[in-house]
């Protein structure tokens, strides 16, 4: 199964799950274990994870747990061995396309939620990626999730060992930070 099959899946669709699966719980951000048999009600599949309803609360099912939603796992994304600087971050910006606000069905990075991304490397040798984003208000509680999320993918990279997601709301966001193709699909056009 490929990203766009997922994205056939329909809204209010019920699926039972054919074993327990680790959620991330919307929008604490926090894993959860739904159980074996339980049904869930897709709420959005975008990207390459399924926002799923179940007993009157969201979780965000990444593609890499989709069997228990009797699909087909996505691998975990990750990077060859000796990739290079370039390749890192192009990896991290392809990962951060993938993530979506469980409620908006636009990734991240063209809702422009996204402000930056620095890679470093430690003394250690080990590399670190630290996110700059915002949310589209600051009462906005999907904060925790969305990084849970791009935090999860982006760690499929051996070559990087820490993702911090820094939240700020300097400057705030507007619809002007949204790509065309991000107004297109809101109908803001």
């Amino acid at each position: 199964m490929d990203i766009e099959q997922i994205a056939s899946l329909e809204r209010g669709q019920k699926l039972p799950l054919q074993r327990d699966v680790e959620a991330i719980a919307i929008p604490f951000g926090k894993t959860d274990i739904l159980a074996e048999d339980s049904v869930v009600s897709v709420m959005q599949a975008k990207g390459s994870s399924v926002s799923v309803g179940f007993e009157g609360r969201l979780y965000l099912i990444e593609g890499r747990n989709l069997d228990a939603l009797g699909l087909e796992a996505l691998p975990r994304p990750t990077l060859h061995e000796n990739a290079s600087e370039e390749e890192i971050e192009q990896f991290v910006w392809d990962q951060l396309r993938t993530c979506f606000d469980p409620e908006i069905p636009v990734n991240i990075v063209d809702l422009g939620l996204v402000y930056g991304c620095r890679i470093e490397r430690l003394i250690t040798g080990e590399q670190v990626v630290t996110i700059r984003m915002t949310l589209t208000a600051p009462g906005c509680g999907m904060g925790d999730v969305i990084a849970a999320d791009a935090r999860n993918k982006i760690l499929g990279a051996p070559q990087i060992s820490k993702v911090h997601t820094e939240i700020v709301f300097s400057p705030s966001w507007s619809r002007d930070m949204m790509s065309d193709e991000a107004k297109l699909e809101l109908g803001m056009f």
